[in-house]
């Protein structure tokens, strides 16, 4: 595949369209979807053989809301994320209370006298 063309098609994927989609109108209220755009790519040669590649990820951050002459921004909230930092979160608690447990116990039990 020609690197040019790879390179031609990166930058077409690349503009404001990308980031900021169509505005949605409903109810005398404009939404404007808004998205975390990211790119990367590369390309090389090695005597008469070429190649290239690019990629592009994008993820939702929100939309700005206009209203009456107002525009406020509401952040897209990921909820497998929050779901998955409260697990880490629960388990690190778990494992530095079992740990402080276990000191606990350890060091009550050596400071019982021997009967």
């Amino acid at each position: 595949m020609d690197p040019q063309l790879i390179l031609a098609q990166a930058q077409d994927a690349l503009w404001a369209r990308r980031v900021f989609g169509d505005p949605i109108q409903a109810d005398g209220v404009t939404m404007v979807p808004v998205a975390a755009v990211a790119g990367g790519g590369g390309g090389g040669t090695r005597d008469k053989d070429g190649g290239a590649g690019f990629g592009v990820r994008a993820v939702p951050a929100g939309v700005f809301v206009i209203h009456n002459g107002e525009v406020k921004w509401r952040p897209a909230v990921n909820v497998n994320r929050a779901i998955l930092g409260g697990q880490m979160v629960g388990a690190t608690a778990l494992l530095v209370l079992g740990a402080v447990a276990l000191g606990w116990l350890s060091h009550t039990s050596a400071a019982k006298p021997a009967p």
